[in-house]
């Protein structure tokens, strides 16, 4: 026996009435007994947190010491604010600002070989120069070419200063 026909039956008697079906009446309440109907709450407005936004910073501007425990110096150097490996890497740098600024990023730059600054004497770059700092004031890499934005990311996230700030967050088991 098929029973296919059988059960296309069953289920179709189990939807009810097609749309030509009375629909039944609603039974009608005396005004007395109606609940009071209650306006619903306005759903309370949290501001949604404000993305931190990237420093960028000429080098005779700032020194090193007022970044100490706050903020991870990026410095960029080079000799001319035409450099090309300048250029290129500072379009990399503003290509994934967010991520860095979430790192706690402060990018300096140093065009000016001649105005030897506090990160010139301090670092003593040739030409184009990438030097990534860490919070303690230690350079933690140096970089002759230019690197994007992730690359920059993810070296700081191998920093240890980094690593027990991504542990202390909850991201880390």
């Amino acid at each position: 026996m098929n029973l296919r026909p059988v059960l296309m039956v069953m289920l179709l008697a189990a939807m009810g009435p097609g749309k030509s079906g009375a629909l039944p009446e609603a039974a009608e309440v005396a005004p007395e007994a109606q609940p009071e109907v209650q306006p619903e709450p306005a759903p309370e407005v949290v501001p949604e947190p404000v993305a931190p936004e990237l420093v960028i910073m000429d080098a005779a501007q700032a020194t090193p010491e007022e970044f100490l425990w706050q903020r991870r110096p990026v410095v960029v150097f080079a000799d001319t604010p035409q450099d090309p490996a300048f250029v290129e890497q500072m379009n990399a740098i503003t290509a994934r600002a967010a991520l860095l600024a979430e790192r706690d990023v402060v990018v300096i730059t140093d065009t000016a070989p001649d105005s030897r600054t506090v990160w010139r004497n301090t670092l003593h770059p040739r030409g184009f120069s990438l030097v990534l700092m860490d919070k303690d004031g230690q350079v933690k890499l140096r970089k002759p070419l230019p690197w994007s934005g992730r690359e920059i990311g993810r070296a700081i996230d191998k920093f240890p200063l980094r690593r027990q700030e991504i542990g202390r967050a909850g991201v880390l088991p």
